[in-house]
């Protein structure tokens, strides 16, 4: 079965000596920045492979389509497909299909889950293609599905037949085609849960960095908090379609970028600004010591940050 996971609960930050050490800024920020790349890297990994396994449930789909078509209507699938290539290729084409009653319900299975999980309001529509419903008074084109099919149903009045398999093939066209618009909005689907992860990450980081603060690691909670901020302030630029010239761009250069592209105010930008000011205390060991007062407002501050710009 296709799924899509994210997983909950992130490292923490657990070793008081390493925290106590001259370098816990700049290595706390190190650790910080590389769990984001790792989680987003892992979340681009999965995609990447959900996407290849919905491009081979989409090809499925399409094959069994055509098998349903050779299989109703033998005659007119050859001559279609002669006008396109040439007889030895359909022949193989023919050849290769797939039996549509064998194959189908394993299909039918892989693609409910995915519809479930990428497009839930088209499930019930996907589902009413397969499913006949439970009254129906008569049988005919327009309410025969693709279970009547699968048991080869045939509906004859005085020895003509007025209904058959070959009505499921329409049928079994709008599945593949639900399939092909969930293609199409796995892209968006990306960006949705990668902003969930991000969100998840972004509360897991300021809590670490309450949690330093309380245990008197200020430079180090600080730091979590500037690659927040830092991070966070990066996703809006892109959302924007702002480019980052600078190779290694740091809070005050992005926050510089948002204001000269009107993204965020000027009151937005000093506070910001004062942000990281406090932050590249805690960053360089031959400043003065951020105090608690300070580094409580980074805190409140970067939670205000994620709340307000975007």
């Amino acid at each position: 079965m296709l799924q899509l996971r994210l997983r909950s609960g992130w490292d923490g930050y657990t070793c008081a000596e390493l925290l106590s050490s001259p370098v816990t800024a700049s290595l706390s920020t190190m650790h910080g920045t590389h769990r984001f790349v790792a989680r987003e890297e892992e979340l681009s990994e999965r995609f990447k492979k959900f996407e290849a396994e919905l491009d081979a449930l989409l090809d499925e789909g399409e094959i069994l389509h055509a098998a349903l078509q050779y299989k109703c209507r033998p005659k007119e699938f050859r001559e279609a497909y002669s006008k396109l290539y040439d007889m030895q290729k359909v022949d193989k084409l023919i050849k290769d299909l797939p039996s549509f009653d064998v194959k189908y319900q394993s299909w039918f299975s892989k693609a409910q889950s995915v519809v479930k999980q990428i497009l839930p309001d088209r499930i019930s529509d996907f589902n009413s293609y397969f499913e006949y419903p439970k009254a129906r008074k008569d049988i005919n084109f327009e309410n025969y599905k693709i279970k009547d099919a699968l048991k080869g149903l045939v509906v004859s009045l005085y020895g003509e037949v007025k209904t058959d398999a070959s009505a499921a093939i329409p049928e079994m066209a709008q599945q593949v085609n639900i399939i092909r618009a969930a293609k199409d909005a796995l892209g968006s689907r990306l960006t949705e849960m990668r902003s969930i992860l991000q969100a998840d990450l972004f509360d897991s980081e300021i809590e670490s960095a309450k949690a330093l603060a309380k245990a008197g690691y200020l430079r180090a909670a600080g730091a979590v908090c500037g690659v927040v901020i830092e991070k966070h302030l990066t996703e809006v630029c892109d959302t924007h379609g702002l480019s980052v010239k600078k190779k290694h761009p740091g809070i005050s250069d992005l926050n510089q970028l948002l204001k000269d592209n009107d993204t965020i105010t000027v009151p937005q930008w000093r506070f910001v600004q004062h942000l990281a000011d406090i932050r590249n205390l805690c960053d360089h060991a031959k400043e003065r010591e951020p105090t608690k007062e300070e580094i409580a407002d980074l805190v409140a501050g970067t939670e205000k940050v994620l709340k307000t710009i975007f």
